[in-house]
């Protein structure tokens, strides 16, 4: 265990930095994509609120134009869930959590269509040269149920489109994406089904998870990209001889890449509202580092729904939606006035940027808040 200790605070200062969260930064949408690794994009407005809460001056534009131009790529990725990379990104980030796709992908239930894991990789490859143009969805879920034996079953689409490397392709939508989604194949291809090409690329994961929100424990690493523990030993190992190893709050064996920014534990951290399911609250296994552990069943539901939070020194400290006339926010605890202002001037801000995509945005998880215990709400003017 290294001599080098490193504090709760600490850890959450490293975390925010790395997340251009302490302050906007004047980037490219391309370069900040890259510099906080990965945005989750499960729901399509979350990619473009969170450069919103990072970038200055953020035009929802830029992502569009990303997109499009596939400078940045939308696809199943770590956590088996969806993602915005940066299109350097996506080969070596699939690569490393293909066991984990593959498990998880064509498992006992994709079975249940009758289909087998060698059925999947023999129309893996006639998959995606189907989907060397953009498909729809609808057009891709035909493709399959004509090239199967068994009577069509909902779970072999279903199956195949997670485990494929297939891109979401942009659509008509007030945020690229629409409930109706598009695929089209992932070039250049990631390797498929190969243990050596999926350990090499783990451990490029592996450093790109500690550059964007490390200081990282085993646990923190198999969390992030949701792999075996063992594998993220495995991966750490490997690298040893060029990271730093500290010491957690805890005890814990962190690991990070040296040069890495680590703030003072009294670096001032700007009240933020976050995107529904940012990465901060999810890369980690010890969620601490930015949740509360009386506020974690709060924001992340039980079906796994991870509301807008409030950011208030750093730490999660509420959620936001937005109502007439602003942006309504709960506090879970009593907060100080400068904390209300800076939260008013943040809504202010965040009004204008919804203004001509999406005034009402994650407006069909409202009923998350009837759930809610007694808590202050001020309606913040738009």
């Amino acid at each position: 265990m290294s001599d080098t200790k490193i504090t709760a605070r600490g850890l959450n200062r490293s975390l925010l930095a790395r997340q251009l969260l302490l302050r906007r930064e004047s980037l490219g949408v391309g370069h900040a994509v890259r510099r906080v690794v990965a945005l989750q994009a499960q729901q399509p407005a979350s990619p473009y609120v969170a450069l919103w809460n990072r970038l200055t001056d953020f035009d929802p534009a830029d992502l569009d134009a990303a997109f499009a131009e596939r400078e940045v790529v939308k696809a199943t990725l770590m956590r088996i869930t969806l993602h915005a990379v940066h299109a350097e990104d996506y080969r070596a980030l699939r690569e490393a959590v293909e066991p984990t796709l593959r498990a998880g992908r064509l498992d006992s239930r994709f079975q249940a269509s009758g289909l087998t894991v060698a059925d999947a990789d023999a129309l893996v490859p006639e998959l995606l040269a189907y989907a060397d143009r953009t498909r729809t969805a609808a057009e891709l879920q035909a493709w399959v149920e004509e090239r199967i034996a068994a009577p069509p079953h909902p779970r072999a689409w279903q199956g195949l489109r997670g485990y494929a490397p297939l891109l979401h392709a942009p659509t008509p939508a007030p945020w690229s994406f629409g409930a109706r989604p598009s695929y089209v194949s992932a070039k250049p291809r990631p390797v498929l089904a190969d243990h050596d090409a999926s350990a090499t690329a783990l451990r490029t994961l592996v450093l790109r998870c500690l550059e964007g929100f490390g200081p990282a424990s085993v646990a923190d690493v198999a969390q992030f990209a949701l792999v075996q523990r063992g594998r993220a030993r495995e991966a750490l190992k490997a690298l040893s001889d060029d990271l730093e190893r500290l010491e957690g709050p805890d005890g814990t064996e962190l690991f990070d890449v040296p040069g890495a920014p680590r703030p003072p534990d009294d670096t001032p951290a700007p009240p933020r509202l976050m995107a529904m399911w940012d990465s901060v609250l999810l890369a980690s296994y010890d969620r601490s580092r930015i949740v509360p552990p009386e506020y974690r069943k709060l924001v992340t539901r039980v079906n796994g729904d991870v509301l807008p939070t409030l950011l208030v020194d750093g730490y999660v400290a509420g959620v936001w939606r937005p109502a007439e006339g602003g942006i309504e926010a709960t506090a879970f605890h009593p907060l100080p006035d400068e904390a209300w202002e800076g939260l008013a001037d943040e809504a202010r801000s965040l009004v204008a940027f919804l203004a001509d995509r999406e005034p009402r945005v994650y407006g069909r998880y409202d009923h998350w808040w009837s759930k809610l215990p007694p808590a202050e709400a001020r309606l913040l003017p738009g």
